[in-house]
């Protein structure tokens, strides 16, 4: 993701991926959030993942499941669909702009100096760029360690599992299938093929790969039975370990995504903050390389993007804490499931755990400064429109709202595209309700409102300067 935000911006990225293809990742994570899509909507892609996938018009919150159809958004649901093919569209797309990918080669060393880093891959080859972005492991996080964890696998099992999720004395077992429908929130698996299977596991926190038996011995434990589990196609583990990098920035380093953050992957947050990441950090490497912004503006990638990566962390223990088998943690459960079946509450967790209610603090002001722009049907001069399509290009956006205001931005005008509209319907934001129309509205790349206009020009200037470089 962060390879098509810098070739969109305008500069020369290349991958390192110490993986052959997409396939060797099994399932791992399995799907996208509200506001993930709609961050792939603003590139004009979001199509390729929702023909892929299933819809389901819930977020989960520990074990419960939260409606959000009734959500002011195009996206008002979540897409089950598997990392690998999240991956693999992702890489068609970046294919499409031209970003090299280095593909089963790791990087070994690298080196900073005042120009760039010095880049050295497992095969021998050397690169050089301005900027280096880990995105998957590489340094020590600051957090707490594993208390639980779980075996996922693939494979052939001779008679049928119980499919589904199943709670029990041990913890939690769940099986299914690669084929599935979603129908009412309700899933039902293929009746052939192989078997996804998650296991508790007894060895949480070792970094040693899970085997064969270790499957058969938990499904033995739980169940009286292997089910002929064999023929394994692939298998992992992964636990409730909660970190994070105290810095996400050191000169020409960063990190993003799992390098940055991890967590178990209750709730499913993990790869959608990463994917979140990418887009945040994006635009601002591209101006800074391109020299059209200072060096400083990679400083409010720390400073939005840490706060976001620890509130996930606590959410994320906390549904870990909220799926214990003790009694004392079924009561627990029983009055959380109570209080979100209650609109306020359901309204601000449903919100936050899709991703819809990311706020950056850009200061006091009008309530949509900081937060996503909603995508809404424009009427402009060239016909009509919508925000998120006039985002495709990730180049920033001044609407103008039919104010009698002339809103000068005209020596920004080779970055910044201003477009005049008209839109008659409600202002309304997720768990936030209605909010007053503004005059003119900033949009970053990202989608997040920069600067909001109340009928004059007050500070627009300076948020132009800070976001998008000294004028021309």
């Amino acid at each position: 993701m962060l390879a098509g935000e810098l070739a969109l911006g305008g500069v020369d990225a290349a991958i390192v991926e110490r993986r052959p293809d997409q396939e060797l990742f099994g399932a791992r994570a399995g799907g996208l959030s509200a506001r993930t899509l709609e961050v792939l909507d603003q590139r004009g892609i979001v199509n390729r993942f929702l023909s892929a996938g299933q819809i389901a018009q819930v977020t989960g919150f520990a074990v419960t499941r939260l409606d959000i159809s009734d959500f002011p958004t195009r996206h008002n649901y979540g897409l089950a669909l598997r990392q690998k093919h999240i991956e693999r569209i992702l890489a068609g797309w970046v294919d499409e702009l031209a970003v090299p990918i280095y593909r089963g080669r790791e990087l070994t060393r690298f080196s900073e100096d005042d120009t760039g880093v010095r880049i050295e891959l497992s095969d021998g080859t050397t690169l050089r760029a301005s900027y280096l972005v880990g995105c998957d492991g590489g340094i020590a996080f600051e957090g707490w360690d594993a208390t639980t964890g779980n075996i996922l696998a693939e494979a052939e099992m001779a008679e049928e599992p119980p499919l589904g999720v199943h709670r029990t004395s041990l913890g939690i077992y769940a099986f299914g299938r690669e084929e599935y429908e979603i129908r009412d929130g309700k899933v039902t698996f293929a009746t052939a093929g192989p078997v996804g299977v998650m296991v508790p596991d007894k060895n949480a926190g070792t970094a040693a790969e899970p085997t064969l038996d270790d499957l058969k011995e938990a499904l033995v434990a739980s169940f009286g039975t292997d089910c002929g589990i064999h023929d394994l196609k692939w298998i992992s583990r992964f636990n409730d370990m909660s970190r994070q990098a105290a810095a996400y920035r050191k000169g020409r380093i960063l990190l993003a995504g799992d390098a940055a953050h991890v967590h178990s992957p209750v709730g499913g947050q993990g790869l959608n903050t990463g994917v979140q990441d990418a887009v945040n950090l994006g635009w601002k490497l591209a101006q800074v390389v391109k020299g059209i912004s200072p060096d400083a503006l990679l400083d409010t990638y720390h400073a939005e993007r840490h706060p976001v990566g620890a509130r996930v962390l606590r959410m994320t223990m906390a549904q870990v804490a909220l799926q214990r088998v003790d009694d004392r943690t079924e009561a627990l459960r029983d009055i959380v499931t109570e209080l979100l079946g209650m609109e306020e509450p359901r309204k601000r967790i449903a919100a936050e755990m899709s991703g819809l209610a990311i706020h950056y603090d850009l200061g006091k002001g009008h309530p949509l400064l900081g937060c996503r722009m909603p995508d809404l049907d424009l009427v402009t001069p060239d016909g009509p429109m919508r925000v998120f399509t006039l985002l495709h290009c990730a180049r920033p956006l001044l609407l103008v709202f039919g104010a009698p205001v002339v809103f000068d931005i005209a020596p920004w005008s080779d970055r910044v595209k201003l477009v005049h509209a008209v839109f008659d319907g409600q202002w309304e934001l997720p768990a936030r309700g209605r909010v007053s129309a503004p005059a003119a509205v900033l949009i970053r790349p990202d989608g997040y409102v920069a600067w909001i206009g109340q009928g004059t020009e007050d500070g627009l200037h300076q948020a132009v300067s800070t976001w998008f470089g000294p004028p021309r």
